[in-house]
């Protein structure tokens, strides 16, 4: 795991939508998200891994111990240590970090998700808890932050689990809801095949208005007073806002199309974000 604790993590936070939205933060509040980003990172990386689901789980309880080490500042690992600091100073509920490994979890377990309901508690642990530690570490006036945070990342897991549908499928993992396959009448079978045709079309728009759904619940609960708080985030959702445009420009064939904002693209949309909402 030492490994992980490099210049790699810097390399794929640059590499990330993140990278553009933390940008515009506050030193403070930009390495906090940092060190926050590299923790969770290591975590992902760890159910990625080409290791056996023992090993993963072995190495994943291990991280998740040093986390309760490092809340007396005692973890081998130093940034372990710091985000303890960090989650002090920002006043952090520890049961966001639980939440997340609990959801990386499941990725080590699970590789179908029968109802929506059950897919919406994998995003919340792996993608929601993010957006809530993310809230803390902006600061905010109204409570309605938290709940643009946890629909926010619903949306933003959605999304990449649209993307990834083809990356995922590779790797034995369907992220879209079995039932939402059932009724449409798309098939693990044809999936795996990469079989692009008016169902498989038909289950992504459904997918896509859902993800849609998720970005408009999260911006109807922040406030004008928390916009310019809340810049980084705003970056992000429009980040990939403009994700699932391509997607559905794309007519949801992301089988043979490379679907992936722009650099350019994304400087332009955090200008444009930051002008529209400064203080």
């Amino acid at each position: 795991m030492e490994h992980l604790l490099t210049a790699d993590i810097i390399e794929k936070n640059k590499r990330s939508n993140f990278y553009y939205s933390f940008l515009l933060l506050p030193k403070p509040k930009r390495e906090a998200i940092n060190i926050v980003y590299a923790w969770c990172r290591i975590a992902d990386d760890i159910v990625d891994d080409e290791a056996s689901v023992s090993t993963k789980r072995q190495s994943l309880l291990q991280w998740a111990k040093e986390f309760e080490l490092g809340l007396s500042g005692t973890s081998r690992f130093q940034l372990v240590n710091k985000l303890s600091q960090i989650i002090k100073r920002f006043n952090i509920p520890l049961h966001h970090f639980n939440d997340l490994i609990k959801g990386m979890e499941m990725d080590l377990v699970k590789t179908r998700y029968e109802t929506f309901e059950d897919l919406k508690l994998y995003c919340y642990r792996v993608a929601s808890t993010v957006g809530l530690i993310c809230t803390e570490i902006f600061g905010y006036k109204h409570e309605g932050a938290k709940v643009y945070a946890e629909n926010l990342g619903l949306a933003l897991q959605l999304t990449n689990i649209m993307r990834d549908v083809s990356t995922d499928a590779k790797k034995g993992r369907i992220y879209i809801p079995q039932r939402d396959m059932d009724y449409f009448g798309y098939s693990e079978e044809e999936l795996f095949a990469g079989k692009y045709n008016v169902k498989f079309k038909r289950l992504m728009m459904y997918q896509a208005e859902r993800a849609r759904s998720y970005f408009t619940e999260a911006i109807n609960h922040l406030s004008n007073e928390d916009r310019p708080l809340f810049i980084a985030a705003l970056i992000m959702q429009e980040i990939y806002f403009h994700l699932l445009l391509d997607i559905e420009k794309a007519d949801y064939n992301i089988f043979t199309h490379r679907i992936k904002v722009s650099t350019t693209k994304k400087l332009l949309i955090t200008a444009s974000v930051w002008w529209k909402n400064r203080s």
